[in-house]
């Protein structure tokens, strides 16, 4: 089935003016559960209807409006939408080039494909592969369905990625939250540990691999599902169990410690293991406390050891012998 262009228009920078279809990127693999009515299992409908009388009302009866009073609203058709700026419902307006690492992470919202319309193959190309070549993005702005949104426009192998970006009135600051601190002596964070880690972050390093990541919480509560129905339970409803108070923990952690036995584990899937150097910093980063048991244990044995060995003989004794 041949893919829906969900928006028709150009991109335009300059005096440059490519068409282009914009096509979702995506697709949902949600689990489709139905609401139903608890009393008898029946599924639960929603309903389009006139709060005024309580009829139904038809989707083609359906229009669009702005309340700007208590009950009293402005009506909209599609077409008034796009003449309130013609411009802007139909064009991808560059409005500069950045460094995609510039962007954070949490601007990047919905990810779309864009593909050149009829005529349009040649100077997409050339769009495409002058991202590539600088190595930037371009930031937009463009208008889908009724919603301005900022917009990247990125160079994906032989594709143009339309990827939604939040403005930002819409990030949250993070200045409420209790984070440590970036520098490693403040954190608490030693060398060491530092050096540690990074082994086990190389240990674990890989090539990208999409197709071995997949949603294994679906498949257990499809499996859930087929065990409930092989045995007839299909309208039990299973009670929530009742809440275990968690242990107790210290709040000293042996970071080394943990980190050693990560390394160990990860040993047998080819991850690196600790070089004879690290062994000896975890050893030193042992905690005091067992040092100076050690310490206190090591004369006890020697006088354990000096009970044990028999005693020399005197000269007299080894002259009779």
């Amino acid at each position: 089935m041949a893919a829906r262009a969900l928006w028709k228009g150009a991109i335009s920078f300059g005096l440059v003016h490519i068409p282009v279809d914009l096509y979702t990127a995506v697709q949902e693999h949600d689990l489709d559960l139905s609401m139903l009515d608890r009393r008898d299992f029946s599924p639960v409908g929603y309903k389009r209807y006139n709060k005024k009388n309580g009829k139904d009302v038809d989707w083609d009866d359906i229009v669009k409006g702005y309340e700007y009073e208590d009950g009293e609203y402005v009506v909209l058709s599609d077409e008034d939408l796009k003449r309130a700026n013609v411009e802007a419902t139909g064009t991808i307006d560059i409005q500069a080039f950045v460094d995609a690492a510039d962007v954070p992470l949490t601007y990047y919202e919905h990810p779309y494909y864009l593909a050149p319309s009829k005529g349009g193959a040649k100077v997409y190309a050339l769009l495409r592969e002058t991202l590539r070549r600088a190595g930037k993005i371009g930031i937009a702005t463009v208008v889908i369905r009724t919603k301005q949104h900022l917009c990247a426009l990125v160079c994906m192998d032989d594709k143009i990625v339309l990827n939604t970006l939040r403005f930002e009135t819409e990030i949250r600051d993070s200045e409420d939250l209790k984070l440590p601190p970036v520098s490693l002596k403040s954190a608490g964070i030693s060398d060491k540990e530092l050096k540690m880690a990074l082994s086990l972050v190389e240990g674990m390093a890989e090539e990208w691999d999409p197709s071995q990541y997949h949603d294994t919480y679906k498949e257990d509560v499809m499996a859930l599902i087929k065990k409930k129905i092989k045995a007839g339970q299909t309208k039990t409803l299973t009670a929530p169990e009742p809440e275990r108070k968690a242990p107790r923990s210290s709040n000293v952690v042996d970071l080394v410690a943990l980190l050693q036995d990560s390394l160990g584990k990860r040993s047998g899937k080819g991850a690196a293991k600790a070089t004879p150097a690290q062994d000896e910093e975890a050893e030193e980063e042992a905690p005091a406390p067992r040092k100076r048991a050690a310490a206190k244990t090591a004369p006890a044995k020697a006088k354990t050891a000096a009970a044990r060995k028999p005693a020399a003989k005197s000269p007299t004794a080894r002259k009779a012998a």
